[in-house]
């Protein structure tokens, strides 16, 4: 038998807990991680595991229902359980109980049970455990848990009892009890609980001993401090110390981090792009109107009307120069050259690079243009993929390409004439790659 204080043992096991909620500070151990608003039970440990010890006395805190037993015995008592947890705030649990129970009424009178002592090999209850809230919603740990939990069991027994200095001893019975819990539970880490409760039990009227007493039910109390460990996977969160509330906290602020993060990445890779468009434009412009390209002019800024090269470079000047009006005749033979060229020309993906394999037939091309000072209207066409703005400067860029090509090999630029137009002068569906293909071309015409 154990002969202490009821309050000694809510000193020490307040000790205990304070000791432990240090600990949980200190380490700030996160039970959100890896879980998601209205998720599945999946993403958590639903089954946990406890056990705890503590005294057992045929009275309570509260001072009713003593049944004329003011003489309290503490002795040990200890528990198992095992529960599922349904929520974060509601779980069903099976409870073991065990121990001994005893009390003294000094003031029995003659036949009355002066003391008893009553064995309680097993117990086992079924009971529905509430809890209640966190002490803070805005933390994310579930630190600090009221909770509260009534059943219904059965419970085997054996009762001593002691009338008039005479000791008799009952028959083992097996009664049903009520047993009711209040506590707190305090997160030493994501499935680890420290618990510290108290727990009311409603037991048969045999139980102490005395028949048709004052109460319909003997009540005993249990007072006890134990551990509760979750089972599974470390990695998941225990569902019995979740925050709901901060758990969707957490979601949607990493939700809104990530759109932030994408949105500047987008800015910055837009104003990116807007270099680079601004740059094509420039080489693609021709500031001198000399008919070459920035991209191209090896002399800028050459006068309005001078004659040039294909570099931009003025043309020497022919004294004496007598002007011959002559007829472009182009005959059948000139537009096979040029639909062969139309045929092989072939660029880079998605760029302006001219592929060395179309370079027979251009040179074809510009020796024509040579021989028979033809003039050449290149017009540069895509599909629709893609923007509008990056088509358009496609286009152009690729028959400007075509020309700066033909220049290369002495045909001359003041009679080449380069134009984009982009996807707007479709000769075929962009719905299919087919016809996609088809628009994706550089057109010559011959004059």
């Amino acid at each position: 038998m154990v002969n202490f204080d009821l309050k000694k043992l809510f000193l020490l096991g307040a000790a205990g807990i304070l000791a432990g909620t240090s600990f949980v500070h200190a380490q700030n151990y996160s039970t959100i991680e890896g879980t998601t608003p209205l998720g599945a039970t999946s993403q958590y440990r639903t089954w946990s595991i406890g056990i705890n010890a503590g005294l057992l006395n045929q009275g309570n805190i509260f001072g009713f229902n003593r049944d004329g037993f003011d003489k309290l015995e503490h002795n040990v008592g200890y528990s198992a359980y095992i529960k599922k947890q349904i929520s974060p705030s509601f779980g069903i649990k099976a409870q073991y109980l065990g121990g001994k129970v005893a009390g003294t009424n000094e003031d029995a009178l003659s036949g009355e049970v002066a003391s008893f002592e009553t064995n309680i090999p097993w117990s086992g209850a079924l009971s529905g455990e509430w809890t209640m809230a966190n002490s803070n919603w805005r933390f994310f740990n579930s630190v600090i848990k009221p909770y509260a939990a009534v059943g219904l069991g059965a419970m085997n027994f054996e009762t001593s009892s002691t009338i008039d200095g005479s000791q008799s001893t009952a028959e083992k019975q097996t009664k049903l009890y009520v047993p009711v819990d209040l506590g707190l539970k305090f997160a030493v880490s994501k499935g680890i609980n420290l618990d510290l409760g108290y727990q009311l039990n409603w037991a048969n009227q045999d139980f102490d001993g005395k028949t048709g007493g004052q109460y319909k039910n003997d009540l005993f109390s249990y007072a006890h401090a134990g551990i509760e460990v979750a089972l599974g996977s470390s990695s998941k969160a225990a569902l019995n110390n979740s925050n709901p509330v901060a758990t969707l906290v957490n979601d949607y602020t990493a939700k809104y981090d990530e759109l932030k993060a994408d949105r500047d990445r987008l800015a910055s890779a837009n104003e990116a792009l807007k270099t680079q468009v601004e740059a094509l434009n420039n080489d693609l412009n021709d500031d001198d109107g000399d008919g070459v390209a920035n991209r191209y002019d090896k002399c800028p800024g050459t006068p309005s009307g001078v004659k040039v090269d294909g570099s931009g470079c003025p043309l020497p000047e022919l004294k004496n120069e007598t002007k011959v009006i002559e007829k472009i005749v182009v005959t059948e033979e000139d537009r096979k050259v040029v639909d062969e060229a139309i045929k092989n020309l072939e660029f880079d993906l998605a760029k302006s690079t001219i592929r060395s394999s179309s370079y027979p037939s251009l040179n074809r091309v510009a020796s024509l243009l040579i021989e028979k000072n033809f003039s050449l209207k290149l017009a540069g066409h895509t599909d629709n993929t893609g923007s509008m703005q990056v088509n358009m400067r496609l286009s152009k860029e690729r028959a400007e390409s075509v020309k700066a090509y033909l220049v290369s090999k002495g045909a001359n630029a003041s009679r080449i004439e380069a134009t984009g137009y982009g996807p707007t002068q479709p000769i075929a569906t962009n719905a299919t790659a087919e016809g996609r293909q088809q628009n994706r071309r550089v057109e010559f015409t011959l004059y």
